[in-house]
């Protein structure tokens, strides 16, 4: 198959232990750009924490895209267009927001600069500071400070709690949002029917390319839905048990360069 587009999760996928794109994977994405084909960063991170890596990748330059919040927002990286957009319904911030804080979570949301600490910082909303490289600011009324839409929400605490959590918010919500753990420890809050493979159709479609072009990667839960929607489904080797059942080739960690053994494989 002449694959045409490569998906890639940050974390856990792109990225090693450091959080850095090692010299040769760099390379080789540089290189199949210069030959035509797409690269698209797909993550939850919101679009500021994408954007540092999307610069060393010269996604700009070759015209290909960034899908953040899971794929609540694309945007083309030539064009600077927003080429898809989903928020969360407004009236279901506060309610939320009450329900984290009886479970003694954080709960999260992101400025073009800030992170926004809604209840208070714990060592998981610290993580998701340091992964995408954003101050934290906390505020002492997250309520009247989120007047802004809003891609995502982001639960933060400990395991057992977060999966408590996920049980509550799921029973109220669970007609409005998209609910479920990217992490143990971290609790996503989506628009609804947003997940990756939802967001890649709507990109697919829009360049005229068919999922048989597609080769998608990554290594968690959140992951799962492009994985078996694309063409050929990725997962590293570090990836999630369930998320190595659904794929269709397992290549080498994220510390071995993994993505880089895809390229050689399926792309060159």
């Amino acid at each position: 198959m002449d694959y045409q587009i490569l998906v890639l999760d940050l974390d856990g996928t792109l990225t090693n232990s450091k959080k850095e794109i090692t010299e040769p994977t760099k390379q080789a994405l540089i290189d199949i750009q210069e030959k035509g084909k797409k690269v698209v960063l797909a993550s939850g991170r919101p679009t500021p924490g994408i954007l540092p890596l999307a610069k060393e990748l010269q996604l700009e330059k070759y015209g290909s895209y960034i899908l953040s919040f899971n794929g609540a927002k694309i945007i083309d990286c030539r064009s600077k267009k927003i080429l898809y957009n989903r928020t969360i319904p407004v009236e279901t911030i506060q309610p939320i927001y009450e329900i984290l804080k009886g479970y003694d979570m954080d709960l999260l949301t992101y400025t073009d600069s800030h992170i926004l600490s809604g209840i208070k910082t714990n060592q998981f909303t610290e993580l998701e500071s340091n992964i995408n490289k954003m101050p934290i600011r906390q505020t002492t009324n997250f309520l009247s400070e989120v007047t802004f839409p809003v891609n995502k929400l982001l639960g933060t605490g400990n395991n057992e709690i977060v999966a408590k959590a996920l049980e509550t918010v799921k029973s109220h919500f669970h007609s409005q949002l998209n609910i479920y753990l990217s992490e143990p420890f971290f609790l996503e809050i989506m628009p609804q029917r947003i997940d990756k493979a939802h967001s890649l159709q709507k990109l697919l479609n829009s360049i005229g390319l068919t999922a048989d072009s597609m080769i998608c990667c990554g290594d968690g839960y959140n992951d799962l839905t492009m994985i078996e929607y694309a063409g050929l489904g990725v997962a590293m080797e570090n990836a999630q048990p369930l998320v190595k059942e659904s794929a269709d080739y397992i290549t080498k960690s994220n510390d071995a360069d993994g993505i880089l053994h895809v390229i050689n494989e399926f792309m060159r």
